[in-house]
């Protein structure tokens, strides 16, 4: 009986064994370090974004991220909608004056180029993808509109990425053209490190560390993918204040008619 009982099990043994085997090379090639997990402003039922950081945030994405990375789905108006950072309507026009745009057609049927204006979307720091990629040793620099979102736990997921790089381990061959970065998948990287201390100064005075303007430019990223994210938690909070109210109204009825039912 006994030998029969390690002749079930031995198949198993080694199959779990392989398994092993297979997986763990797998993690090492392809996994990622656990994000740093960061206490934002906005999150919680009861969270909002946090106006200082959002101007911060839009002022590390113009001096270092659009250099190379677009913001296709955000108008330079909507820096001065609610919940957002709350520019003046002279602060828009200042920062879309300093970009040009393709328009037209004049009444010749030409294109013509313009000074950008309030609703007009970021322009981006490339023509097309062949000439982004022609500049950036054949890497494709991402749109960032939706970057927070592209991802699960995405806000912390770009502030590791942005705070992570770091020399390699010894052992670890980095590839040509790539940098070592544990928080992302495989640990190399195409983008070099974007951020260094003091890279910024920032107008408010605040100390302009990677950690600071890293997660200044992720709050203003997230405000860009979720821009009517305060509009909806209240919202759905004076939903639940309808709802329980709503629910006790009709525990009332229901006691009143089966009161006198009975």
């Amino acid at each position: 009986m006994i030998q029969t009982l390690r002749a079930k099990i031995r198949p198993v043994l080694i199959g779990l064994a392989l398994s092993a085997t297979i997986t763990l090379p797998a993690q090492a090639a392809g996994g990622a370090a656990e994000l740093k997990d960061v206490d934002w402003h906005f999150s919680g039922p009861f969270g909002s974004f946090d106006k200082d950081a959002l101007r911060r945030g839009l002022q590390v994405y113009r001096e270092v991220c659009a250099s190379c990375h677009s913001l296709k789905f955000v108008a330079y108006r909507n820096l001065g909608d609610a919940g957002g950072p709350a520019l003046s309507e002279a602060e828009i026009k200042a920062i879309a004056a300093e970009y040009e745009v393709t328009d037209g057609p004049d009444s010749e049927g030409d294109m013509f180029e313009r000074p950008a204006e309030p609703k007009d979307k970021f322009v981006p720091p490339f023509a097309n993808e062949q000439a982004a990629r022609a500049s950036n040793n054949g890497a494709y620099p991402p749109d960032l509109s939706l970057m927070t979102k592209a991802r699960k736990n995405g806000p912390n997921h770009v502030y590791s990425i942005l705070t992570g790089y770091q020399d390699a381990p010894e052992g670890v061959e980095i590839g040509d053209g790539m940098n070592y970065n544990p928080y992302f998948s495989g640990g190399q990287i195409a983008m070099a490190q974007p951020l260094f201390e003091d890279q910024v100064e920032y107008e408010d005075g605040t100390p302009a560390t990677v950690e600071q303007m890293s997660k200044d430019v992720v709050e203003f990223l997230h405000w860009a993918a979720e821009p009517k994210l305060e509009h909806r938690k209240r919202l759905g909070f004076k939903v639940m204040i309808f709802l329980i109210v709503f629910a006790g109204l009709l525990y009332a009825v229901k006691r009143r008619v089966w009161e006198n039912l009975h």
